[in-house]
């Protein structure tokens, strides 16, 4: 990964971080990433960089600084949530409630919704690209990939990762094939995917889900000591390199 090219980028009125493969390589598409509820952290840039090693252009947008949740706060969240002093974990869950109140309204969704469909235009300026764009996305981030797979059928490849879609989600409204990721031991996921799968072969949606056995949620996170589950990881990783390979291997027509 030491060749890809990474930096900050503006796109009006929310910043993001683009990595693109190492000059030269041939480019398989553009992918949008969306961050976990800690923001646009470390663990989320060091994903991209991952992404686009594998020939993607990658743009892992900030979709929570509006909110109020900057990636220093974020940062700090993760510390409390790693810290091994239990009264500062302890300080973690209010912290989190405080720090969504803004992003947990409806009219925040819609403000991020539209966010993740400017980064789809601009990856459909880079050259290379060539319009096919999908989306990935963890737990907040996994939730939001619904959603923009949902409201943007310009999108081909959707990969939510332990996210639930948004309550105003129209399935019908999805156009690509969606793969999603789950640990078994992430009740409250465990019991919505049925109605998610119900409503996805509803309105015709090519849906197909992997549960881990004996993993959670943020199983993926591998700054997660209290979630990450080594061997789910590297077998969704997997998947997800093929599932994107084989949706976004021909130009858009």
């Amino acid at each position: 990964m030491t060749d890809v090219s990474a930096r900050t980028i503006d796109l009006d009125g929310f910043s993001a971080y683009r990595a693109v493969p190492p000059e030269g390589a041939p480019i398989k598409g553009g992918l949008v990433l969306v961050h976990e509820i800690w923001g646009l952290v470390e663990h989320i840039k060091d994903v991209a960089a991952r992404l686009a090693a594998q020939g993607y252009v990658v743009v892992a947008p900030d979709v929570l600084s509006h909110g109020g949740v900057t990636p220093q706060v974020g940062a700090e969240l993760e510390r409390l949530r790693e810290s091994g002093d239990e009264e500062e974990r302890t300080r973690l869950q209010p912290r989190m409630r405080e720090a969504l109140t803004v992003a947990n309204q409806p009219e925040y969704g819609a403000w991020a919704v539209g966010a993740l469909r400017r980064v789809v235009d601009h990856l459909l300026t880079e050259p290379g690209v060539d319009g096919r764009v999908g989306v990935t996305g963890f737990c907040f981030g996994g939730s939001y990939t619904f959603a923009l797979a949902a409201a943007d059928q310009r999108v081909r490849a959707a990969a939510p990762f332990y996210g639930a879609p948004p309550a105003a989600t129209d399935y019908a409204g999805i156009a690509c094939p969606v793969r999603a990721f789950y640990g078994r031991e992430d009740p409250g996921l465990m019991e919505g995917l049925p109605q998610v799968e119900a409503g996805m072969r509803e309105a015709g949606v090519d849906f197909e889900a992997t549960v881990y056995d004996g993993a959670g949620h943020a199983f993926f996170n591998d700054t997660n000591s209290r979630a990450y589950h080594a061997d789910a990881a590297s077998d969704a990783w997997r998947r997800l390199l093929a599932f994107l390979d084989d949706a976004l291997s021909r130009p858009a027509a």
